[in-house]
C-alpha cells in the first residue's frame, strides 16, 4: 500500500479557493465557499462534489447580559425582524435549513420551533415599543471572517434597520472574536456558526458568552439528561428547545449544508459531517 503525505493550506477567500482547485494546487477542499462557482466543478470531470449535512447551528448570538437585550421582548423583537429564508440566501446561497432553536433536524428529539418567533416586522416594532425602547436603537454587530457571517451580517443589519435598530457592523478576525466576543463578552450581537454536536448544555452556563440564564431551562435540561426512559428524554429535549425559542435566547437562523470539492479519484469522503473535522486517515486514491 502506497502511503502519501498530506499538506494543508488555509484559503479564506472564495475566489482563491476556486482558483486553487481548478489549477490542481489542492486535491480536497472540505466546506468550500464555492456556491457561486459550483457549475465550474459540476461541469468538470476532474472533480466530485459532496453536499454534507451538518449538525451546525448558525445563530445571531445575543448578549443577554446587556441592556436592553436582557429584556425578552427586545430579543423577540430582534428575532421577528429577521427573515431566515432571506438570510440563508445571502449567507450561504440558499444552502441551509431554517431552525428555531439550538438544535437541528435529524437529531433525536428534534422539534420544529421555527413558528415560535416568525418573521413579522410589525410585531417587532410593537415589542420594542412595549419594552420602552426608543428608536433608533444602536447595537454593535460583530462579524467574524467567514463569508456566511460577512454576507449574512450585511443583510441582517438591513433587516434590523426596518424596525429602528441600527446595527453597527464591526468586522473582526478570529483572534479578535475569540478574545473580545467569546472571551470578554464585548459585543451586542454576533453572527456565528456553532459546530459542536449536542451543545444545549451551554445554555445552562450563565458565564457562557451569550449570558443566558433560566432556572426553567436548567431544570428541563437536567430531566432530559437524567431521564431513564428514552421517550422521556426526547420529550424533555423537545421542551428544552421550545424554552430557548420562547426566551429568544439567541436568534436561531439555519442549519448549513456544506460543500466539499475533491479530485474524482479520492475515496473515503464523508457524506455527512457529525463533527467539524476531516478524517484524513480514511482517504485513499482509486
Amino acid at each position: 500500500m502506497q502511503i502519501r503525505k498530506a499538506s494543508f493550506r488555509f484559503i479564506s477567500e472564495p475566489a482563491a479557493q476556486t482558483a486553487a482547485l481548478l489549477s490542481n494546487d489542492i486535491d480536497l477542499f472540505p466546506h468550500a465557499s464555492v456556491s457561486r462557482s459550483l457549475s465550474q466543478f459540476q461541469n468538470d470531470k476532474r472533480f466530485q462534489i459532496v453536499f454534507n449535512a451538518s449538525l451546525g447551528k448558525t445563530i445571531l448570538a445575543i448578549n443577554n447580559k446587556r441592556k436592553p437585550l436582557d429584556d425578552v421582548r427586545v430579543r423577540r423583537a430582534i428575532s421577528a425582524a429577521i427573515d431566515r429564508k432571506a438570510v440563508i440566501e445571502a449567507a450561504v446561497d440558499g444552502r441551509g435549513v431554517p431552525i428555531g432553536s439550538h438544535y437541528v433536524p435529524g437529531l433525536p428529539g428534534y422539534v420544529d420551533t421555527t413558528g415560535v418567533n416568525p418573521y413579522n416586522i410589525e410585531k417587532a416594532k410593537k415589542l420594542l415599543a412595549e419594552a420602552g425602547v426608543k428608536t433608533p436603537l444602536e447595537l454593535e454587530l460583530v462579524l467574524p471572517p467567514p463569508p456566511y457571517a460577512r454576507q449574512g451580517g450585511e443583510l441582517i443589519a438591513a433587516q434590523l434597520a426596518k424596525v429602528g435598530i441600527v446595527a453597527k457592523i464591526q468586522n473582526v478576525e478570529w483572534a479578535q472574536w475569540i478574545s473580545g466576543t467569546y472571551g470578554n463578552k464585548n459585543y451586542d450581537l454576533s453572527l456565528i456558526l456553532h459546530v459542536e454536536p449536542f451543545d444545549l448544555v451551554n445554555y445552562t452556563k450563565p458565564e457562557y458568552y451569550w449570558g443566558y440564564q433560566s432556572a426553567r431551562f436548567n431544570e428541563t435540561f437536567d430531566k432530559a439528561r437524567n431521564a431513564a426512559r428514552p421517550a422521556d428524554r426526547l420529550r424533555y429535549l423537545g421542551d428544552a428547545q421550545r424554552l430557548l425559542a420562547e426566551d429568544a435566547a439567541n436568534v436561531f437562523l439555519f442549519q448549513p449544508q456544506f460543500i466539499t470539492v475533491a479530485s474524482r479519484n479520492l475515496r473515503g469522503l464523508w457524506k455527512d459531517a457529525p463533527i467539524f473535522v476531516n478524517d484524513i486517515a480514511a482517504l485513499s486514491w482509486a
